[in-house]
């Protein structure tokens, strides 16, 4: 408590301490509360307090006391997001729901799992292939980052192409206002359309309308057997085009990953297989479901592109498999190895726009003089797009910059928009208005003011200041 300087958060200690929580549950030290605002973007700031609730009512009580005081609350999970979403101010308090992590319950019966926030996302897809069922969305971060966090940032992953995203699978909430009241969306019903769809209002809100503290996620029946294969094509027009092929001749892939040539390059040296040379996109393709079908179509994935492939490789086995997503699995540590401090950001395209995309991200890259490796989901648009840079260069800093704003204006410009999964956070709230209208905004901001009038709950994320 002696390093407890501020006379509010003492205040603030003692009311709390009063109600029940732990002294572990306080994060009062300067050290440690900044360890608890920071996220993958690798901003990071001391709140007043981060305070950890292990239940819901808990989360009421720091809400009602938020509101007597006029103090700001930053909602946090397991802090993985890559857009600033979780990111506090000094005078604010964060909440982090990372303790709150039962799996309440796994319906059989309906199908459904019924969690707390702080439920790690791999932990509940492990939980349910007991039960034989199958929960899809499959972030990158899955090891580590948490169902509230996946459902405030509607995330994706690369089976988004065959499943959709995590908004796809919310089937309910149970979440508090700012001011502490309980608000109940959504249920257990497969159809029910009674009155506003909070629950898709909720979903994707980047923790600036409510606080959830309870999450409904539809699961379905484990695929039979899974089987992958590599493809390798001398260029992204060539591989953009197997990809509608795909659609069009009804391969249905769970998964479409790819890789430019840069990335190609990254990971080359560290593969178990030799890509070719001339190999300048890699496409990963998973197939998922009942084993004759996914046979089936593995068989007419080979015949389709055998003639047009540099390399194609059709995993045996659950070794060959892992085997063949090393590509992508070494790719985010070793181009982060190459440029720590490099610049990612996470736009999303129409498909047929990828090649025209990536062409004028190569033209870009040569005017700032800067590499910009591209990977990401080839089934959905979505593009991963990292300027490599050292950010302690004043000069790399600057063209980096400037690529960025050239990056969201060939987006847009395609059709595209801003974010695919990582959401907008701080990070890209400048460039909304780029994307958006005026009206469409102030719609957006009425939305906000209903939910929080004194913008209170995560401010500074989404809109511009």
């Amino acid at each position: 408590m002696d390093k407890l300087i501020d006379p509010l958060a003492r205040q603030l200690t003692t009311r709390l301490k009063e109600a029940g929580f732990r002294p572990e549950q306080i994060v009062a030290d300067k050290v440690l509360r900044t360890c608890y605002g920071y996220d993958a973007t690798r901003q990071s700031a001391a709140p007043l307090l981060a305070l950890l609730p292990e239940n819901e009512l808990q989360v009421q009580t720091i809400l009602k006391l938020a509101t007597e005081k006029n103090l700001k609350i930053f909602p946090r999970g397991a802090g993985s997001g890559m857009s600033g979403g979780a990111i506090p101010s000094a005078d604010g308090i964060i909440l982090s729901l990372t303790r709150m992590r039962r799996i309440l319950e796994i319906d059989e019966d309906n199908m459904i799992a019924t969690v707390e926030p702080g439920v790690v996302t791999g932990d509940l897809q492990e939980e349910v292939d007991k039960f034989g069922l199958f929960y899809p969305p499959d972030p990158a971060s899955l090891a580590f980052s948490t169902i509230g966090g996946n459902v405030t940032e509607n995330a994706g992953g690369p089976r988004a192409v065959k499943y959709g995203v995590t908004g796809n699978f919310v089937m309910g909430l149970e979440a508090y206002l700012i001011n502490g009241e309980k608000i109940t969306c959504g249920n257990k019903c497969i159809k029910s359309v009674s009155g506003y769809d909070l629950t898709s209002l909720l979903v994707g809100s980047e923790g600036t309308l409510a606080v959830i503290t309870k999450i409904l996620l539809k699961l379905l029946p484990a695929p039979e057997t899974v089987k992958t294969s590599l493809l390798a094509f001398s260029s992204m027009t060539a591989a953009a085009h197997a990809v509608n092929a795909m659609f069009k001749y009804q391969i249905n892939p769970s998964t479409i990953e790819f890789l430019d040539h840069h990335s190609i390059n990254a990971v080359r040296s560290e593969l178990p297989f030799a890509l070719p040379e001339a190999a300048d996109t890699v496409l990963l393709v998973e197939l998922d479901g009942p084993e004759a079908q996914v046979e089936n179509q593995s068989l007419k994935l080979n015949k389709l592109f055998k003639n047009d492939t540099l390399l194609l490789i059709a995993a045996k086995d659950e070794s060959e498999r892992e085997q063949l997503w090393l590509a992508r699995r070494k790719l985010s540590p070793a181009i982060a190895n190459i440029a720590p401090h490099k610049i990612n950001e996470d736009i999303a395209v129409p498909l047929a726009a990828i090649p025209k995309v990536i062409s004028n991200l190569e033209e870009l890259s040569r005017e700032i003089n800067l590499p910009i490796v591209c990977f990401g989901h080839a089934g959905d648009g979505n593009i991963h797009v990292n300027v490599m840079l050292d950010k302690n260069d004043p000069d790399q800093a600057e063209r980096g910059r400037k690529g960025i704003d050239e990056i969201f204006a060939i987006t847009l410009e395609a059709g595209g928009t801003l974010s695919g999964e990582h959401g907008i956070g701080n990070t890209k709230s400048a460039y909304f208005d780029k994307e958006w209208d005026p009206v469409t905004i102030a719609t957006m901001r009425a939305v906000k003011k209903a939910f929080d009038p004194d913008n209170r709950l995560n401010p500074g994320k989404i809109f511009p200041v």
